[in-house]
């Protein structure tokens, strides 16, 4: 009788889960059957949706609820707190599945080269974003002590880093932000958070429903310069065959026109300013420099030689995600992304057998949740069609016990499904008292406590 067909998922974000999901639903699955396995470098499952989505916005946390039915499936297993490749390799884990793919997605940031970056309080969006979200492996503070910031970038990243800047600490307590984030944003003394885009509003990257949030804030007064407001050739046939920018377009025109109220911290969206420089004065950030910049027809712009110094004290580069390199696999250095054709790894030229790759550490960090669906769906069906075809490798000890017996021998403390039951329990205890949905554990030895790891 043959056997089901292994494959392990490294990575338990969006991205491997829902690779999980296009197999279950596959043909395979029902003959002659899939068997999956996840492993996630933290305890706890959901990558992007855990650690990088601001608390404050529930309703994109609701794809928790779709992604839970996948692993509710007997088919799958999930492994947490099991890192690649410290914990297991791209060999062994060839030795116990058909094919591997890996779904690790992007959590540095990209880099931006301005003078100045190096300067104290100049940050990278990331790690803010990895502070308020509780993720366990950066550090339990962060410095809040500017009055004024500047945050670089006209993407969804850049408006959730300038929005939890913005807002007040209680504004964000009926969220699951944990007690030492509360208490961190509670002594923020930003009183006004400018947003800098090089180009126009029609080639801002914000979702219209995002951008608009900006303006429920009771506290939050968003101001946008009418002399901001232009556009050229491009940017109007941008806006005519795309819905969602004619949507910022509008929603950008709207606030221009406005007479501004007396919310009293003020968000800034600059256009048409690009970066030029972080100032600095005894190693600390003391401004931002600058130039104008002009539509030259085409929907993208050129320089002025026109330059503004901001009176600003910090600077979050919210420039794009990089993915972290993964040993084993060939990596093009330029896109931050492993080599492959239709999901499969290409390595001098041909496929690395057995290995496929999806999500973001495939096509780079663009896009938004859903589009990696997309990525998935192709890489799974060239995956079962190699394995129709009997390209695939033959594991030297598929039976599913032996990783767990491997990682047991290994002494890694692995979470698994069940145990993400346990957390999630004893994170929304913790909110009970205070009436809040859930409370987020942030140390990763008390999420492996609550886990049974």
């Amino acid at each position: 009788m043959p056997r089901p067909l292994r494959v392990a998922i490294v990575g338990a974000g969006p991205a491997g889960i829902y690779a999980a999901d296009a197999l279950l639903k596959s043909e395979a699955a029902a003959e002659p059957g899939v068997s999956i396995d996840l492993f996630e470098r933290m305890p706890a499952p959901f990558g992007l949706i855990r650690y990088g989505v601001a608390p404050d916005h529930p309703r994109i946390k609701g794809i928790i609820t779709a992604l839970h039915q996948v692993l509710d499936k007997p088919q799958v297993r999930l492994f947490g707190n099991v890192d690649y490749p410290n914990d297991i390799s791209l060999d062994e884990l060839h030795s116990f599945y058909d094919a591997v793919i890996f779904s690790t997605g992007a959590t540095a940031d990209r880099a931006l080269a301005i003078p100045g970056v190096e300067l104290d309080g100049s940050y990278g969006a990331a790690d803010f974003v990895s502070w308020y979200d509780g993720h366990p492996d950066v550090p339990r503070t962060w410095p809040l002590e500017a009055e004024k910031v500047a945050v670089l970038g006209v993407g969804n990243v850049a408006l959730d880093v300038a929005r939890i800047l913005a807002k007040t600490a209680d504004e964000l307590l009926p969220t699951e932000i944990p007690a030492n984030v509360h208490e961190g944003l509670g002594a923020n003394k930003a009183l006004e958070v400018h947003v800098f885009g090089r180009r126009g509003p029609a080639q801002a990257k914000f979702s219209p429903m995002e951008l608009r949030e900006l303006d429920h804030s009771p506290n939050i007064e968003v101001i946008v310069n009418p002399e901001d407001i232009d556009y050229d050739e491009g940017s109007i046939a941008e806006r005519r065959k795309n819905k969602q920018t004619d949507m910022v377009a509008k929603t950008l025109e709207n606030w221009a026109i406005r007479d501004i109220g007396e919310r009293p911290h003020k968000l800034f969206l600059h256009f048409f300013e690009s970066p030029a420089e972080i100032l600095g004065e005894d190693g600390k950030v003391v401004g931002l420099r600058t130039e104008r910049t002009e539509l030259d027809g085409t929907g993208n712009v050129k320089g002025t030689g026109r330059f503004t110094d901001w009176d600003v004290q910090s600077v979050y580069r919210a420039v794009g995600y990089l993915s972290d390199e993964l040993p084993k696999l060939p990596w093009d250095v330029a896109s931050g992304t492993v080599p492959d054709e239709g999901g499969r790894v290409i390595e001098a030229g041909e496929h690395l057998k057995s290995t496929y790759v999806t999500g973001w550490i495939r096509r780079g960090p663009i896009g938004l949740i859903g589009h990696t669906k997309g990525d998935a769906n192709e890489t799974v069906a060239n995956l079962l069609a190699d394995h129709a075809g009997g390209r695939l490798q033959t594991p030297a000890a598929p039976a599913p016990e032996a990783v767990e017996s491997f990682l047991a021998e290994r002494d890694v403390r692995f979470t698994t499904w069940e145990g993400w039951y346990k957390l999630d329990a004893a994170e929304k205890a913790l909110g009970e008292p205070e009436g809040r949905a859930r409370v987020k554990i942030v140390e990763r030895e008390d999420m492996l406590k609550a886990s049974g790891a």
